[in-house]
C-alpha cells in the first residue's frame, strides 16, 4: 500500500530549529515574542491538512493560515480552535459568513472585501477579526501601494455609521452614541507578500519591505490601527532578520524543502512510499517501459515498484517564466543538466536504485542486479508532498 511517509522526529527537529530562530534572532517592533504563522495550505504542504495542524500545534504552534474557505472550515470541523487566518481576501458574501460563523480571521484587500465584511458583521451582530493586505508589487490580492490614499478613504468610510441601513430618522438619532458599524471588525494585523525571496539576488524583496512600512506609517498617522505586521515568508524569514517584524509565515520550512540554500540544519520531510510488485531478469537488449526508452546493456535484474507520475514521482510545476532571461536560464539549465547525466533513483532497504526507462502512470522499473532486494520490500521516492495524490493515506512515524 502506498502512502506518505513524515517521520515525526525529524518534523519536531524543523520545528524546534525555527522556533530557535524565532526566538533568538527574531524581531519584534513591539517588543513581544515574534510570532510563527504556520502556512498549512495546500492539504498542509501536502502532509495531510488536519494531521500536520494538529502536529504543529501539538509541538506549540498557535497560529495556522490557510488559503481557501474549504481549509479553513476543514480545520474547524475537525476540531481545531487555535487562531486561523485565510491569507485570501475575499468579498463574497457566503465565503465571509462561513469564514466569520467559524471564528476565522479574514483578510481584506479591497474596498468590497471591506464593505462585505461590513456588511456581514452587521447581518450576524458579530465582531469579524480581520487582517489588512497590502500588495506591495505581488499584483494578487490587497490594496495597492501607490493607492494609500484610497485605501484609507475607504477605511475612514467604513467607520462611519451608514444612515443608509436606517429608514427611521428617530432610531438613528437615538443611536448617535452607539458603537458604530465598524466596531464589528476589529483589525489585529496588517500584512503583504514577497514575490522573488526565494531569489539569490533579490533587491526587489526590500523595495517591497520599503514599500509596506510606507504604508503602514501612512495608515498610523491618519488615526488606523493596523496591528500586528507580518510580511515574511519562508526564505524571508530565514534571509532578513530585518523584515521579521511582529510575525512571520512560515509554510515550506517547516519541511525542510526550501527555495535556498539548506544552511540551516533542517530535515527533508515527507517521502513517498510503495512496495517492490515483482522481480524479474531481463537479457541484454531488453527494451524497458514506453518508447523503449532503455535497453539493457547487460543482464539486469529490475523491480517493478506499483508508483509512478500519478502518485506524484518526478513531478513539478510547469514553467510558466515568460521573461527571455528567465528562458534562457532555463535553457542553459538544461544543458547543464543533460551533460550531467541527472539519473532518478529510488531507495530499497537503504539502497540507491536507479530508475530504468520512462516513469509510468502507476509503474517504474528500479535496476536491483546485484542487490539484496525481495518482494514487498519498502521503496522510499523523494518527491514533493504537495503533488502525493491526497488520497494516498499520510502516516505519521
Amino acid at each position: 500500500m502506498k502512502s506518505l511517509l513524515v517521520n515525526r522526529q525529524d518534523l519536531k527537529h524543523n520545528i524546534r530549529v525555527i522556533k530557535e530562530i524565532a526566538e533568538k534572532n527574531g524581531r519584534s517592533d513591539n517588543h513581544k515574542p515574534l510570532q510563527i504563522i504556520a502556512v498549512v495550505k495546500g492539504n498542509g504542504y501536502g502532509l495531510g491538512l488536519v494531521q500536520y495542524a494538529n502536529f504543529l500545534i501539538d509541538n506549540g504552534i498557535n497560529f495556522l493560515a490557510v488559503s481557501t474557505v474549504e481549509e479553513a472550515i476543514k480545520l474547524r470541523e475537525s476540531g481545531v480552535i487555535t487562531k486561523i487566518i485565510m491569507l485570501s481576501s475575499t468579498a463574497i458574501e457566503k465565503e465571509v459568513e462561513l469564514l466569520a460563523n467559524n471564528n476565522i480571521i479574514i483578510s481584506i484587500g479591497s474596498k468590497d472585501a471591506l464593505q462585505m465584511a461590513q456588511k456581514v458583521a452587521i447581518k450576524l451582530n458579530k465582531t469579524i477579526e480581520a487582517h489588512l493586505k497590502i500588495d506591495t508589487g505581488f499584483g494578487r490580492y490587497g490594496f495597492c501601494y501607490d493607492k494609500k490614499d484610497e485605501m484609507v478613504q475607504a477605511l475612514k468610510e467604513t467607520t462611519k455609521t451608514d444612515e443608509a441601513n436606517n429608514t427611521d430618522k428617530t432610531e438613528k438619532t437615538n443611536k448617535t452614541d452607539k458603537t458604530n458599524e465598524t466596531a464589528n471588525i476589529k483589525i489585529t494585523g496588517t500584512f503583504s507578500h514577497l514575490s522573488l525571496a526565494f531569489y539569490e539576488k533579490d533587491k526587489f524583496s526590500k523595495q517591497q519591505f520599503d514599500r509596506f512600512i510606507d504604508c503602514v506609517e501612512f495608515l498610523k498617522q491618519n488615526g488606523i490601527e493596523t496591528g500586528m505586521l507580518h510580511i515574511c515568508n519562508s526564505s524571508a524569514f530565514l534571509k532578513y532578520k530585518e523584515m521579521r517584524l511582529n510575525a512571520v509565515r512560515v509554510g515550506s520550512a517547516f519541511l525542510g524543502r526550501l527555495s535556498i540554500p539548506n544552511i540551516y540544519g533542517l530535515k527533508k520531510i515527507g517521502f513517498l512510499k510503495s512496495n517492490v510488485a515483482e522481480i524479474k531478469i531481463l537479457q541484454k537488449g531488453y527494451n524497458i517501459g514506453y518508447s523503449n526508452s532503455y535497453t539493457a546493456k547487460s543482464q539486469t535484474k529490475i523491480a517493478i515498484i506499483p508508483c509512478g507520475y500519478a502518485d506524484g514521482f518526478n513531478v513539478s510545476v510547469q514553467r510558466d517564466m515568460f521573461r527571455i532571461r528567465d528562458k534562457i536560464r532555463y535553457i542553459v539549465r538544461d544543458i547543464k543538466d543533460y551533460f550531467k547525466k541527472q539519473d532518478l533513483y529510488v531507495e530499497i532497504n537503504g539502497q540507491k536504485c536507479k530508475v530504468l526507462g520512462r516513469i509510468g502512470m502507476y509503474h517504474v522499473s528500479a535496476d536491483i542486479t546485484g542487490k539484496d532486494v525481495n518482494i514487498n520490500d519498502e521503496v522510499l521516492f523523494n518527491v514533493s508532498p504537495m503533488y502525493v495524490d491526497s488520497s494516498i493515506r499520510r502516516e505519521y512515524r
